[in-house]
């Protein structure tokens, strides 16, 4: 939510250039592999079959594994909304053991505050409105929290009402800090880097392989092409899940269902 570039027009402007890349790469690896074939013969062509598995095997277990994680922080960042909904749920309701004349006035800062929620997400991917958004969120986090204290000290205050409410405005005011750290919670670009250079690496190879081959396979080549690349763009989608296709939003229907509750 707060990266400086929109990572999903990047992950796709990515993916395209690796696209073509891996068929620009291909070709290479195919021409050098006829001046192989050419200088010392076919047989010579299958003197790398265990370095291409190697790599193969590298690019496959590497992908595999950045797809698991960055599905297992989609599934995270699905359960925060939640836990965030359940949290701002919980503080509105122990509003109730504060003094009656207390109460209207932080129930409606706490209106506007999960209106601020809302529309912090609802802003994505336009990230500068969405920053600006975050800040009136921690602006009606301060007056909420300065309004509890307030209504604690008044007179016909409950005992209990302290070690009630304050714990739950701290939770709620935490989920928000939780939720922003897990949108920048992502693998090393090296990791990134490595996907796209195995990727290249695996195409070079497979190009020397067919050497050989009188034809050359276009289906082929752009299916392999075609599966790396979608792949790629795939996993940065779902690392990026309010930046791209693949998205989230759906799930923020719990904070507008617990704010039409609170009317």
């Amino acid at each position: 939510m707060l990266e400086a570039i929109n990572p999903g027009i990047l992950g796709g402007a990515v993916s395209v250039a690796m696209l073509f890349c891996i068929l620009v790469v291909h070709a290479i690896g195919r021409r050098l592999g006829r001046r192989t074939v050419r200088r010392y013969g076919a047989a010579a062509t299958t003197n790398i079959d265990s370095l291409e598995t190697a790599v193969f095997g590298l690019l496959g277990l590497l992908i595999a594994f950045t797809f698991s994680g960055a599905l297992s922080r989609f599934d995270v960042r699905r359960a925060q909304a939640v836990d965030e909904a359940n949290a701002i749920g919980t503080a509105y309701l122990r509003i109730d053991l504060l003094p009656p004349a207390a109460q209207p006035r932080l129930r409606e800062t706490f209106r506007d505050y999960l209106d601020s929620r809302i529309a912090t997400y609802r802003k994505l991917p336009h990230l500068e409105a969405a920053r600006d958004e975050l800040a009136r969120s921690q602006t009606l986090q301060a007056a909420i929290w300065t309004q509890a204290i307030e209504a604690i000290k008044m007179s016909d205050s409950r005992p209990a009402s302290e070690v009630l409410v304050m714990p739950a405005l701290n939770q709620m005011f935490d989920i928000v800090t939780t939720r922003v750290v897990a949108t920048q919670m992502h693998p090393p670009l090296i990791v990134y880097a490595m996907v796209v250079g195995l990727a290249l690496a695996s195409a070079l190879l497979a190009g020397y392989q067919t050497a050989a081959d009188t034809h050359y396979d276009w289906v082929h080549n752009l299916a392999f092409a075609g599966v790396i690349t979608l792949t790629f763009y795939v996993i940065v989608d779902i690392e990026y899940p309010r930046l791209g296709f693949i998205r989230i939003d759906a799930i923020d229907q719990v904070l507008v269902n617990l704010r039409a509750g609170m009317n």
